[in-house]
């Protein structure tokens, strides 16, 4: 058979997982969470207290708990779970209900915990309509290990890359000499690759054309005409 108060001398003189005591206070805490005011005290603990009470707020939706001595054997079905309704009068109305010859000292703390839990649930509603900032976590560990790679990274394609212009530019000059055996064909591909990048990033600024430059090119292609006429003269000769 259940006995109260031999359950709370060894709660309160011995050892209780939930017993949580505050160094800067004298008051000690309960974290069951069946314990109606969050106390540790002869009323409000749920262990040392057969007929016990209290108010759950779950998704949202408030409970009332209530515990029996009749239930004690089944501790899986030791609670009563009654769904309150969001009107607030009509739920303190029916936890008078529920709990009509239960101790004052229940009733109030039951009201005072559901009034509680109300008002938290109605500044969450309030808060949420709101266009607050949304304050996001940064993994600083993970950033600074992200950007010590990427650093890494990067220095490893450098050098990758210098060192595979060092050694095209110890081919060209062929310093190994017939060391390696290369594909030629390839090798000048890679070669005429670079010459063509280096022709094109190179650019020059030049002025305009003036007359005289337009006379001389004119001139020029009237020597090309009679050379190339000259040329064509004497192979018909040769020819005959």
């Amino acid at each position: 058979m259940q006995n109260d108060e031999l359950i709370w001398q060894n709660i309160n003189l011995n050892f209780c997982s939930y017993k949580v005591k505050a160094k800067q206070q004298k008051q000690t805490f309960c974290k069951n969470e069946y314990n109606v005011t969050g106390l540790c005290n002869r009323q409000s603990c749920p262990l040392a207290n057969s007929r016990y009470a209290t108010i759950r707020e779950e998704k949202g939706v408030c409970y009332l708990y209530m515990k029996v001595i009749e239930r004690a054997h089944a501790p899986k079905q030791m609670y009563e779970k009654i769904k309150l309704p969001r009107n607030y009068e009509k739920a303190l109305a029916l936890i008078d209900e529920h709990l009509i010859y239960w101790p004052n000292f229940t009733v109030h703390k039951c009201k005072q915990r559901y009034t509680k839990i109300i008002q938290y649930l109605i500044r969450m509603r309030k808060l949420r309509k709101k266009n607050t900032k949304k304050l996001v976590s940064r993994d600083l560990k993970m950033e600074k290990r992200e950007s010590r790679r990427e650093a890494k990274a990067l220095a490893a394609a450098q050098l990758d890359q210098s060192i595979e212009k060092e050694l095209l530019e110890r081919l060209k000059k062929g310093t190994y000499g017939d060391i390696y055996n290369i594909n030629q064909d390839i090798f000048e591909k890679v070669v005429e690759q670079e010459e063509e990048e280096e022709e094109e990033e190179e650019s020059e600024f030049v002025e305009d054309f003036d007359e005289s430059d337009l006379e001389d090119i004119e001139d020029y292609e009237l020597e090309m005409e009679t050379e190339t006429s000259g040329k064509a003269k004497q192979k018909i000769k040769v020819g005959n």
